[in-house]
């Protein structure tokens, strides 16, 4: 699957990247937490938040995500646009909750980078 595809499943807007949309696409991570996806994200992942802070791009940057998904219809700030050109980083924005957006890209294939944490609960 391509970024491209996930555009299209997400019924997303480009907001950073549309240059970029031929990357390939396997796994994303979920989270509002930047805490959260250092700990458990992946490279080559996409990350789905609703967070619109520069932090996320930079998070995104560290980890080597593909592509930023922004939900709720959220949109960056011009900052946080200027910094995901500058790093080029895709963002795109869906008006879909983190929910239905996780689960519309599960039932298309693209798995969790990572399924459970381990210890106890």
């Amino acid at each position: 699957m391509t970024l491209k595809d996930v555009q299209d499943i997400l019924e997303a807007e480009v907001l950073v990247g549309r240059d970029q949309l031929q990357k390939p696409v396997k796994t994303a991570f979920a989270a509002d937490l930047m805490s959260d996806v250092l700990a458990f994200a992946k490279p080559d992942s996409l990350l789905l938040t609703g967070l619109t802070n520069p932090q996320v791009v930079r998070t995104a940057d560290i980890l080597d995500i593909t592509a930023i998904i922004m939900v709720r219809g959220k949109k960056p700030s011009e900052e946080t646009v200027k910094l995901a050109e500058e790093l080029k980083i895709p963002i795109l924005s869906t008006r879909y909750i983190l929910f239905e957006t996780s689960g519309r890209l599960h039932a298309k294939g693209i798995t969790g980078c990572i399924e459970k944490v381990g210890g106890e609960i």
